[in-house]
């Protein structure tokens, strides 16, 4: 397709590149017409030879990105390259293609070389992505308004909760079990408040992204969750197994790593197999210089062929447990991933599962 007004000598040995191209090459003017195109033009917008060569390049281009392109074709005539352009064509049936343009001028004969890929697959992708990013930051808003308030509104129903179990005179209580059921029920709702304090101060550092670093104790750690959920383990006969000789502090958050040890405690007395008390065994080692810890245990397990993409989603249940509501693995996830680690997870059906949480680096 050579209009005959273009010298054919100038172009002679590039015959064979633009017939084989998936790409699009073109050979423009200063007037704004092309001059010579290869077969993918015409195949990607649907056009016959005469109506390219005989239409203002500009018309074939999105209305909306016209201007942009006249800006962007004058500063290619005052001898300056045009790499990777971005812009839309509309084609024949209107549907929009997104073209990368790279651009050289031939100053002498007043022409432009062009190449261009189709790109459209690739703005889809991004477009998707982005509305996947913006779902989720809806989704992560809505969780820290709920998780703000449901924190805030809690406090006045436990500290209500606190002055009523201080109005109990002991001294009239002759069982020594309801004494020691009440020294429990003392002991958890202390432990309540003071996990909704520290929450509410954890929520209101989070708009300036400050996360406190410090050394966190994993014995100290496991010692206030046993404590808080020592009723749950001991009605579930359950048994922890830990062992952190090997490595017994991390550089993390401390409220987040009561979190992570609570839920995936929990999760493992939840999700026991019937008849046989969970077994939970937490492990600490460091391989190249990072901390990695695994927490396992002998419960139900699940099909890692059918969860693995959703394991850490949120509002994803893989057991009909009254208890369950899909955020624990959400949230702890999330917490490890700001902090810059990793966690994964191997599980087999009534064999278990074994959590795995990887560390910076120390």
């Amino acid at each position: 397709m050579i209009r005959k007004d273009l010298n054919p000598e100038i172009l002679k040995k590039l015959d064979y590149f633009f017939e084989i191209s998936p790409d699009l090459f073109c050979i423009a003017g200063y007037d704004g017409f092309f001059k010579k195109i290869n077969p993918a033009v015409s195949k990607l917008l649907g056009y016959d030879e005469e109506t390219l060569f005989n239409t203002p390049i500009n018309d074939f281009v999105h209305p909306e990105d016209q201007e942009i392109t006249a800006k962007a074709r004058k500063e290619l005539i005052k001898s300056k390259p045009l790499l990777n352009f971005e812009n839309r064509y509309l084609t024949k049936n209107g549907e929009v293609v997104w073209l990368s343009w790279t651009s050289m001028f031939l100053e002498k004969d007043r022409l432009v070389f062009a190449i261009a890929k189709d790109i459209t697959y690739k703005k889809k992708l991004e477009a998707e992505r982005n509305q996947l990013l913006s779902n989720l930051i809806m989704i992560n808003k809505e969780m820290e308004n709920l998780t703000y308030r449901t924190t805030h509104d809690l406090r006045s129903p436990v500290n209500n909760f606190m002055a009523i179990l201080n109005l109990i005179d002991k001294s009239k209580i002759n069982d020594q079990e309801n004494l020691e059921l009440l020294g429990f029920l003392e002991e958890s709702t202390e432990n309540l408040k003071s996990k909704l304090d520290s929450y509410v101060d954890l929520l209101s550092k989070k708009g300036s992204n400050e996360f406190n670093l410090e050394p966190v104790n994993f014995e100290d750690v496991l010692k206030e969750v046993k404590s808080s959920i020592q009723s749950l383990i001991k009605s579930s006969s359950t048994t922890i197994d830990a062992d952190f000789s090997p490595i017994e502090t991390v550089m993390f958050n401390r409220e987040y790593m009561v979190s992570v040890f609570l839920n995936l405690i929990t999760n493992s007395i939840r999700y026991a197999q019937p008849g046989h008390p969970p077994i939970i065994q937490i492990r600490i080692q460091k391989i190249n210089n990072t901390p990695i810890l695994t927490v396992e245990d002998n419960g139900i397990g699940f099909d890692m062929n059918k969860v693995k993409d959703k394991i850490f989603g949120l509002n994803q249940k893989f057991h009909f447990h009254e208890e369950s509501k899909g955020i624990g693995l959400y949230l702890i996830y999330n917490q490890i991933k700001k902090l810059h680690g990793n966690i994964e997870v191997e599980s087999e059906v009534n064999k278990g599962t074994k959590f795995t949480i990887t560390f910076m680096p120390a």
